[in-house]
Parts: C-alpha cells; structure tokens; sequence
C-alpha cells in the first residue's frame, strides 16, 4: 500500500471521498485505491471535507444530480 500524497489526488477522488459517510467508509475506498489510510488520516480528511465548499456543479455530482439526470429522462 502507499500513503496519499496531497498532489497525487484527483478530482475524481475527492468527489469520492466526499461521498464518503464517515471514516471507515473513506478508508475502505482508500484500500480499494490502492493507498494506505489511517483511522485519525481518515477522520482528518473527513473533518477538512466538511470545512470544504463546493461550486453547484460539483455539488449535483457528488449528491447523484448526474445519475439521476440520466435515470429520468422520462420525467
């Protein structure tokens, strides 16, 4: 496993970890990424996630706005 270097995380993996409900959940996405996290790494990131704004695109994203556009197309 490898520890996370701050300039190695995309965009994509922080709308991830957003999306995330708690710490477990972040570490286990961490595992599946192939990078080592902490309990306290974890818990840290949470916390700084949820001192972090997001602008209205990025919003939708995270909240399913993007799946949910194409599952009610019908609608």
């Amino acid at each position: 496993m490898v520890m996370i270097k701050k300039e190695e995380i995309t965009q994509e993996m922080i709308e991830k970890a957003m999306a995330c409900k708690d710490a477990d959940e972040l570490m286990k996405l961490a595992k599946t990424d192939g990078f080592d996290l902490t309990k306290e790494e974890a818990e840290a990131y949470m916390a700084e996630m949820a001192d972090a704004e997001l602008d209205d695109e990025q919003l939708k994203n995270v909240a399913g706005g993007v799946a949910r556009r194409y599952c009610n197309k019908n609608l």
